[in-house]
C-alpha cells in the first residue's frame, strides 16, 4: 500500500506576487499552500515575490497545512536564485519545493543536491525539505518512472496546461473533457503518472481545473481522477476547496466499512480469532485482497480526520 503522507486533498496555489492574497491563504481550510514563483509571477516582479514569499512563511500563521513554494523550471536563468533566496530566508518554515517543467531526473537531482547542501550550511536537517515534480510535457511523460524514483520526491504533479501544449493537443479547456474526443483523453496520462507514483510509494495529485468559478466542473474533474485513486487535486480559487476536500476523502459509509473489514479480519486471523484466512463480514467475504483495499481507504479517511460511526457492518461469521 502507497504511503499516505501529508494530506493534499486540495492544493491552493497562491501568487508570491501578491501580499494580499499570501494572507488570505493562511486562513482557508487547504490541505497544503504552495507560493508561486513561477507562472503566476511577471519575470519583472520576480525578485520582489521571492521576498514576499519569505516573508509569509516566517511571520505567517501556516498551522496545519503543508507549506510548498513553486520554483521556476531549470530552463530559466531564476531557479537557482528562487532555491537559494528561499531555503536561506525561510529554510525552516519549508516543508516542499514545487519543481515544474521536469524533463527527466537530472532535473530532480540537481534540486535534490542544491537543497542537500543549503541544508548543510544552514543546519537544517538533511533530507527535510521534500520535492514535488511536476510533469508538464512529454519527456516528463515518457521518463516519469526514474523522475519518481529520484531523490526526496514526495509526490509526482500533473500540469495540464503545458502538457497539452507540448503535444499540440487541440483544445483550450483546461482540465476538463474535449467534446470531440470519444473518451477522456488525459485518461492514460493520469493512469502513468499514478503507477509510476505507486510504484516508488509517491502521493499523486492532478493539476488545476481553470474555470475557477464552475465548482460543480471542479467536482466532475476532481472525481475523474480521484476515482483512480489520485491523492488530490490543485485548486487556483478558494470556493474550490471545499469540492476538492470532500472529493478525495472517503466518504462515511465506505471509511466506517473499512475500518470494519480491518477489525473483523484482524480478529479472525488472530489466535483468538481461529486463524482463518477468510471470513463472511455481513454478505461479503472479506480476505486478506479485502485488508489490503480496506487499508487504503481506512488511512485516506483518518488523514482527513474522520472518525467513525456506529460499529461493524454486519457480524462476521
Amino acid at each position: 500500500m502507497a504511503t499516505v503522507g501529508r494530506p493534499r486533498r486540495s492544493c491552493l496555489a497562491v501568487p508570491g506576487s501578491s501580499v494580499k492574497m499570501l494572507g488570505k491563504a493562511q486562513g482557508l481550510p487547504a490541505d497544503q499552500v504552495f507560493l508561486d514563483l513561477e507562472d503566476a509571477v511577471a519575470p519583472l516582479a520576480k525578485a520582489d515575490a521571492r521576498r514576499n514569499v519569505v516573508a509569509a512563511l516566517n511571520e505567517g500563521d501556516w498551522a496545519g497545512k503543508t507549506r510548498a513554494v513553486r520554483v521556476n523550471d531549470l530552463t530559466t536563468g531564476w531557479t537557482y536564485r528562487d532555491v537559494i533566496d528561499v531555503v536561506e530566508g525561510a529554510g525552516p518554515n519549508l516543508d516542499c519545493v514545487v519543481l515544474p517543467k521536469v524533463r527527466d531526473a537530472s532535473h530532480v537531482r540537481w534540486l535534490d543536491l542544491t537543497l542537500t547542501q543549503l541544508e548543510r550550511a544552514l543546519g537544517l536537517p538533511v533530507g527535510r525539505i521534500g520535492i514535488e515534480a511536476q510533469i508538464e510535457n512529454a519527456a516528463g511523460l515518457v521518463n516519469v518512472d526514474a523522475i519518481a524514483a529520484a531523490p526526496r520526491v514526495e509526490t509526482l504533479v500533473f500540469g495540464p496546461a503545458d502538457f497539452m501544449a507540448s503535444i499540440n493537443m487541440r483544445s483550450l479547456a483546461v482540465g476538463a473533457l474535449i467534446p470531440d474526443y470519444p473518451g477522456d483523453p488525459f485518461h492514460y496520462v493520469l493512469m502513468r503518472i499514478l503507477l509510476a507514483a505507486r510504484t516508488h510509494d509517491r502521493q499523486a495529485i492532478d493539476g488545476p481545473f481553470l474555470q475557477i468559478r464552475d465548482v460543480d466542473g471542479f467536482r466532475v474533474a476532481a472525481r475523474r481522477s480521484a476515482a483512480l485513486g489520485f491523492d488530490g487535486k490543485w485548486v487556483l480559487h478558494p470556493g474550490q476547496i471545499e469540492a476538492a476536500n470532500e472529493v478525495y476523502a472517503p466518504d462515511q459509509a465506505d471509511y466506517d466499512r473499512a475500518e470494519a473489514i480491518l477489525d473483523a479480519y484482524g480478529h479472525h486471523t488472530s489466535a483468538a480469532g481461529g486463524r482463518v484466512g477468510a471470513v463472511m463480514l455481513g454478505d461479503e467475504m472479506i480476505d486478506e485482497a479485502s485488508r489490503k483495499m480496506a487499508l487504503v481507504i481506512a488511512a485516506k479517511g483518518r488523514a482527513a480526520g474522520l472518525t467513525r460511526t456506529g460499529g461493524p457492518a454486519g457480524a462476521p461469521s
